[in-house]
């Protein structure tokens, strides 16, 4: 295990909060979940993992954690190689694998013992800032196995900021909430990267993803597609997005026009059009006018973008429990 590398975001020099070098893991039957995968996450950032089922992510986050050992390469946290027992771990709280609580105790006992493991391994922890994070109410006294999904995974959100990490890992956060408890977790996801905390999550929720992270990685087969900026995932062009009643029409239509812009499906009636030097208006009067039917038009978003580099989801392997 090398040097300490001191507090996150100390100078320019401080490594990045996570670096994957070749990564790669193979479960049975030949499956390989992860493939050769590299990747940095500057510290400070807040980061997703996007992809369809099976792309690897949950399985990428393992380990990231320590829980499951790479076939290939490493993983590195603040410049420390992850390894059984490794200290780095310590700086780390994460949300993987769904809320894991003794059934019988209130909300409130599970994370007194939490509190507790955190105090013993050194670190710092607010039970009433747990408490509030969970924002349970009267439930906080009540059975575990009583609360709702929503209930459950907003008691690990406030179990894994216990200690303030440096390093928050977020598997599908928000899963089974509500829209406002849902905006109650991006708060706290934007509190802790104001403190200067880094955030690794994963989402299906691309709006979700757009608002509140500023760097996204997308999966595809374990293999890495692209990363970068929010704004650079979108793309330096302007994008349209335009609903048809037939889009191989449409395609053509536009493919045919002098200067074509690149048309792309992201549904079964919507395409995806960026570039060519033509505007709005232009695209429409050429698609009316060759009898195309335009059903709605809007600018393209974080989704378009990701539809577009995922392609034919026909091409991606069945969906894996363990990947």
């Amino acid at each position: 295990m090398g040097p300490d590398p001191g507090p996150a975001g100390t100078g320019a020099a401080d490594p990045p909060a996570v670096r994957l070098e070749g990564l790669t893991k193979q479960l049975r039957h030949g499956v390989t979940a992860v493939d050769h995968l590299d990747l940095e996450v500057p510290t400070g950032s807040v980061t997703a993992l996007l992809g369809p089922n099976g792309s690897g992510k949950t399985v990428t986050l393992r380990m990231l954690l320590g829980l499951v050992r790479p076939t290939h390469g490493r993983v590195l946290l603040f410049g420390q190689e992850v390894r059984p027992g490794a200290r780095v771990l310590g700086r780390v709280g994460a949300l993987v694998d769904g809320p894991g609580f003794v059934p019988h105790l209130s909300g409130r006992r599970n994370l007194e013992l939490a509190v507790r493991l955190v105090r013993l391994s050194g670190g710092d922890a607010d039970l009433d800032a747990a408490l509030a994070m969970a924002d349970l109410g009267d439930a906080a006294d009540r059975g575990y196995a009583t609360y709702s999904h929503g209930m459950r995974y907003r008691l690990a959100m406030a179990q894994a900021l216990l200690g303030s990490p440096d390093l928050l890992v977020l598997d599908e956060p928000t899963t089974g909430m509500d829209p406002a408890q849902a905006v109650g977790v991006h708060r706290a996801i934007g509190a802790c990267a104001a403190a200067g905390t880094t955030v690794v999550l994963t989402s299906h929720a691309l709006p979700e993803i757009e608002g509140i992270c500023d760097r996204a990685a997308v999966l595809r087969s374990g293999r890495l597609l692209a990363e970068g900026t929010i704004a650079e995932l979108l793309g330096t062009e302007p994008r349209l997005v335009v609903e048809v009643d037939d889009t191989d029409r449409a395609a053509a239509v536009l493919a045919g026009l002098p200067g074509a812009p690149s048309v792309t499906p992201v549904g079964p009636r919507t395409l995806a059009v960026v570039g060519g030097g033509l505007g709005t208006v232009a695209v429409l009067e050429h698609l009316e006018g060759t009898g195309v039917r335009v059903l709605g038009v809007r600018a393209g978003n974080l989704e378009d973008s990701y539809l577009a580099l995922l392609g034919d989801p026909a091409a991606d392997p069945p969906d894996a429990a363990d990947r």
